[in-house]
């Protein structure tokens, strides 16, 4: 397992974009891991576009700390690319029916399995297999890395699961993190946040209380010391030029934007 993994999500569907049907991979796939401790580094949401699909592809095997999930295009229907622009990328285009995942389909769907359904089985070299648990067509994986899995969420949501309680079922790292409100906007701080070293994550969230403007300021990193350090940046910011503030976030249920 990577130390630590950069987590991508790939939702592929022309019907999310148009509107026919909503997304549910997004927030399943977010709150797993964060679960977890882990967190996303970016999600897309494409339709179905081989281009595009390879173009993302291939950002994403180019990180090498990179893990994929990528939900969608499958399938046995003739807009279910996902497969072939897989093996393009990940396998340079060796492909080959997979024979447990065919023996599935066939025990699945018996003479039904032909003419079409049994391509599904038809997958990247080397590909290992995640658990279909609503009708037993398999999802897969390469490379303990980058996992495919169907665009309906009563199957991908299992196979989720599946892949991160083998390969990735908690980080050992645990990011620290310091919050601050302080009665100021956003353009005061700017200054201080210019000096936060890209390895800190910094957010800076605007609000309005009433007639007063507020910021919250989110610190977090691997490095205890060095995230007390930036943050204390802050804190030296707001002593100097006497802005009240507190160590929390203010409640959103008060918000007024």
């Amino acid at each position: 397992m990577l130390e630590k993994p950069n987590f991508y999500s790939v939702i592929i569907g022309t019907e999310l974009l148009n509107g026919r049907r909503k997304d549910a991979h997004f927030a399943f796939i977010n709150q797993q891991l964060l679960s977890r401790g882990w967190e996303q580094k970016a999600s897309f949401v494409i339709n179905d576009d081989t281009n595009l699909m390879e173009n993302i592809f291939n950002l994403i095997k180019n990180d090498p700390n990179s893990v994929m999930f990528c939900f969608g295009g499958i399938g046995a229907t003739p807009d279910d690319y996902t497969r072939v622009v897989a093996g393009k990328v990940f396998t340079s285009g060796a492909m080959e029916f997979h024979e447990e995942a065919k023996n599935r389909i066939i025990n699945q769907f018996g003479e039904e399995a032909y003419p079409h359904r049994i391509n599904m089985a038809y997958l990247p070299i080397n590909a290992k297999l995640l658990k279909n648990v609503i009708n037993n067509v398999a999802g897969f994986y390469l490379e303990d890395r980058f996992f495919f899995t169907p665009g309906f969420p009563s199957m991908s949501q299992a196979m989720v699961i599946e892949a991160l309680d083998k390969l990735y079922l908690k980080s050992d790292i645990q990011k620290y993190r310091r919050v601050m409100t302080i009665n100021a906007s956003e353009n005061d701080l700017i200054n201080t946040m210019q000096k936060i070293p890209e390895n800190i994550d910094l957010s800076s969230l605007p609000k309005i209380l009433g007639d007063k403007r507020k910021v919250v300021i989110s610190l977090a990193g691997y490095d205890k010391d060095e995230v007390e350090k930036y943050f204390g940046m802050f804190v030296d910011y707001c002593v100097e030029f006497e802005k009240e503030f507190i160590f929390e976030d203010v409640s959103l249920d008060k918000e007024k934007i």
